[in-house]
């Protein structure tokens, strides 16, 4: 696709070079700074000093003025021209032979350095031998197949390398040691220095003229078969594809980043970035092309022209006018090279934004977001084409000149409802990407406050996950946005946010009492709850409890129930402040209470207490109301007898004298237990109950923790109960038997064979008889054990005791290692360490030591 990348300018016309000498013709030029020159087929050369100038539309012209010109007296046309100005030498190639002329006053050097026998020649633009003052030449010689290696200095010449090449050269080039050369049938590049060579691709110059030109260090544009310009380095491979010039092609030069290529009709410029063809300019009857210092000069036979390339910028701006983003963007990239790091950056920023602007436009928004990002964006440039986003306290004016020719969002789609919500959605996606970025970091409350308008206008499931993290939305803005959307619920959370609580519940309780509607949370009220529960705000607590107690108790409740533990130590909040605020919610208080017996495990005698009281009210109550057996009258009555049996802090006496007079037999039981009145407990189980494995059980919950002898006395107790008498009858018997058979480790053995009657069968027993010979045998064992444990370390002590040979010094100032007292008396015990104690010490601590070997298993005998 073209792009005016150069404009052709005359510079020398055929009236100021030949005046009215018709058959004078251009035959070669060069270019150093303001200084032209121009060699002609009469042996002549001019000199004309090349001024640049901008006319008033900016447009660039060329003053020329003649210095001088000089015949050079061998009338021979003028072959090659090329200026050393360190050396203020111009090098002249005429009739095969070199000579060297004063560059402002054309006079040859008085020592008349010359170097003949010459076809063409190049300088070497990359030098190696150092000297700034000495210029290096390669010379196609007259001698067949020969390259030769000149240093010129200011007036004399001098040869340093001669070589041989396999085939005739027509065309070279020099960069450091290395010489790229035409052939007759190939390209080549050979290392003078080591006489190395590397065969290119096949070219047959007797059909057409090689182009060899050096563009860089040590890389070359070659003209190619085909009709191909191709790049080759040093090395003797291509870094570059190829650019398709014209078959034609008599001239090329580089203007970076393209390629100028010069035919019989044309002037043709390719890119090198992407290969393609950009621009044709008409040039009939040219025959010389050359680059001078960047800049392109082109011949006829009679008038000189320049290639003046438009600015990089100017061509970019052409191509994003052209909506051609793709190549505007390489074009920036490879004129990376040209321009100052700072300044291309800037430069390279605008564009990507741009481009990024002109595909959002084609609505390419993954491209534009690319663009967008590398480009870094300043986002209020894009948050302002949607109309009401940008906050009201923005300051943001749009960049100048602008990025893009939109007025709003509008403008853009033609008000097309379809395209506005991709547009939309592609403003989500990008805000949500970039918030988090060093790209937003100085504009996070226009970023979040656009998301959040436009969360709410989509109705998009992400505008609770905005408010509820950290965000910067502005309240002044998003509140009135959020209200005519309805809403309610997220106004309350960006009140939230912004520290106004009161608001935010005062909002949300208006919306469960259908005051507002937004079904955004259909558990909005168990969501005050807990959102009150945490609360810091003791007054806000206090403010909203009695509606959410009076909607549900048992959720409103969890407003005390779930707030930190640590508030209570902090003295924020008095749990007994709570009791009394709850008294009048009997449900919810005794939930409050359960939480803090059952669940903190809070030790006071009052919480435990009016937990037993109000379970007992409870009980009482569905006593008297419902059937005896309902479900709910035993759910409440296992948790009074769970709270009696497992609490030791609630006051007995005034639970029992609550209940005594019902007939909640079980639970009376369980207080007489708690007040140790075991025999009025087993009474009641046994022979009003009748409830034969809940006195087991009674025994045994009440001697848990205790040692083996009282749960010992609970178990006789039992038994005499059973075996009483006054009321014995044959279920009592039973009862009896499947006692000891079950629990024959716990009893007596003796004293239970002095109870039963003697008519009572062996059978009957011999389980118990079984147990209780087997814990018999076990005791008698362990006793043996421990009495040999004690013989074997009574002997360790003798034996120490022997070994120990030293004076025990004991005196009044010297105290016991144990209870660190003075020793009163002459009397001590010495052990194998030498550590003094007294004797009535280490008796008590050898009888602490065997009172620690307690055996809790009795079945696990060895």
């Amino acid at each position: 696709m073209s792009v005016k990348a150069f404009e052709l300018v005359p510079a020398v016309e055929r009236a100021l070079l030949m005046g009215d000498k018709a058959r004078i013709n251009i035959e070669c030029i060069e270019c150093c700074g303001k200084n032209l020159y121009v060699g002609t087929n009469d042996c002549f050369v001019y000199h004309f000093l090349l001024e640049e100038k901008t006319t008033s539309k900016e447009k660039l012209t060329f003053s020329v003025q003649k210095q001088q010109h000089k015949y050079l007296g061998l009338k021979k046309p003028v072959s090659e021209l090329k200026a050393a100005s360190a050396l203020n030498r111009l090098i002249v190639l005429c009739d095969n032979t070199i000579m060297l002329v004063n560059m402002l006053n054309l006079d040859p050097v008085q020592s008349g350095a010359k170097i003949k026998g010459v076809v063409t020649f190049t300088v070497n633009e990359n030098p190696v031998n150092g000297d700034p003052f000495c210029v290096e030449l390669g010379v196609i010689s007259v001698k067949r197949r020969t390259i030769q290696i000149y240093m010129v200095y200011e007036d004399r010449v001098q040869i340093v390398k001669e070589l041989s090449t396999p085939e005739q050269p027509s065309a070279v080039r020099l960069d450091g040691y290395f010489l790229c050369l035409a052939l007759t049938t190939q390209y080549i590049i050979v290392n003078y220095s080591t006489g190395a060579s590397q065969d290119l691709f096949p070219f047959d110059t007797e059909e057409k003229k090689p182009i060899v030109k050096r563009i860089g260090r040590e890389e070359f544009l070659l003209a190619g078969p085909g009709g191909l310009g191709m790049f080759a380095t040093a090395a003797g491979i291509s870094q570059r594809a190829p650019v398709h010039w014209s078959e034609n092609v008599i001239g090329a030069a580089i203007c970076f980043p393209y390629v100028v290529a010069l035919d019989e009709g044309f002037v043709t410029v390719h890119s090198m970035l992407d290969q393609q063809l950009k621009q044709t300019l008409p040039f009939r009857d040219g025959h010389i092309m050359q680059e001078f210092e960047g800049k392109v000069i082109l011949a006829t036979m009679k008038e000189v022209y320049v290639l003046v390339p438009l600015p990089l910028e100017r061509q970019i701006q052409d191509l994003l006018a052209s909506q051609r983003v793709e190549e505007a963007i390489v074009l920036a990239e490879g004129a990376q090279r040209n321009i100052p790091k700072e300044k291309f950056l800037v430069m390279y920023r605008r564009i990507l934004q741009q481009a990024g602007f002109i595909q959002f436009g084609q609505l390419q928004f993954l491209e534009a977001k690319d663009n967008f990002r590398k480009g870094q964006l300043d986002v209020r440039e894009l948050i302002s084409l949607y109309p009401l986003l940008l906050s009201s306290t923005s300051t943001f004016t749009r960049s100048h000149p602008p990025l893009h020719e939109f007025a709003d969002l509008n403008h853009l789609t033609q008000g097309d409802q379809e395209k506005i919500t991709k547009c939309k959605r592609f403003l989500i996606s990008y805000l949500k990407e970039i918030r988090s970025t060093e790209v937003a970091k100085d504009y996070k409350e226009d970023v979040d406050t656009a998301l959040l308008k436009l969360y709410a206008e989509a109705d998009h499931e992400s505008l609770l996950d905005l408010l509820v993290s950290e965000n910067f939305c502005l309240l002044v803005d998003s509140a009135p946005w959020l209200e005519k959307h309805k809403k309610y619920f997220a106004l309350g959370l960006l009140y939230h946010c912004n520290s106004q609580d009161d608001a935010a519940v005062q909002l949300w309780v208006r919306i469960v009492k259908d005051e507002l509607q937004d079904t955004t949370r259909p558990d909005l009220y168990e969501y005050v709850v807990d959102f009150l529960s945490f609360c810091s705000s003791q007054e806000l607590v206090w403010k909203y409890a009695d509606w959410a107690l009076q909607k549900n108790q048992k959720v409103g409740v969890q407003i005390f129930t779930r707030r930190p533990v640590d508030e209570e130590k902090a003295g924020k909040l008095n749990p007994d402040d709570v009791i009394k605020y709850l008294h009048k919610y009997s449900q919810a208080v005794t939930q409050y209470l359960e939480h803090l017996v059952l669940d903190r495990k809070i030790q006071k005698e009052k919480f435990h207490t009016h937990l037993a009281v109000l379970y007992l009210d409870e009980v009482l109550k569905l006593h008297s109301q419902s059937d005896q057996h309902s479900e709910e009258l035993s759910t409440a009555r296992a948790k009074l007898r769970s709270l009696l049996q497992q609490s030791c802090l609630y006051r007995v006496q005034l639970v029992l004298g609550k209940i005594k007079d019902t007939n909640l037999n079980l639970e009376c039981a369980i207080l007489y237990g708690k007040l140790e009145e075991h025999d009025k407990a087993l009474h009641i189980l046994v022979h009003q109950l009748k409830d034969f494995q809940a006195a087991e059980d009674y025994c045994l919950w009440n001697s848990e923790g205790r040692d083996l002898s009282y749960r010992q006395r609970l178990f006789h107790m039992l038994l005499a109960v059973y075996m009483d008498p006054a009321v014995a009858n044959d279920t009592l018997v039973m009862a009896a038997v499947d006692l000891l058979n079950n629990h024959a480790e716990v009893f007596d053995a003796v004293r239970v064979l002095r109870l039963v009657p003697g008519n009572w069968s062996i059978q009957l027993l011999c389980p118990f008889l079984r147990g209780a010979m087997r814990e018999n045998m076990h005791s008698k064992r362990m006793s043996q054990v421990a009495l040999g444990l004690a013989k074997s370390e009574n002997a360790i002590y003798k034996h120490e005791k022997l070994k120990y040979k030293g004076l025990i010094n004991l005196s009044e100032k010297k105290g016991c290692q144990l209870c660190h007292n003075t020793f009163s008396e002459p009397e001590c015990v010495c052990y194998p360490n030498g550590i003094l104690v007294h004797i009535h010490c280490a008796a008590k601590r050898n009888r602490d030591s065997a009172s620690k070997q307690h055996f809790t298993n009795p079945q696990n005998h060895t």
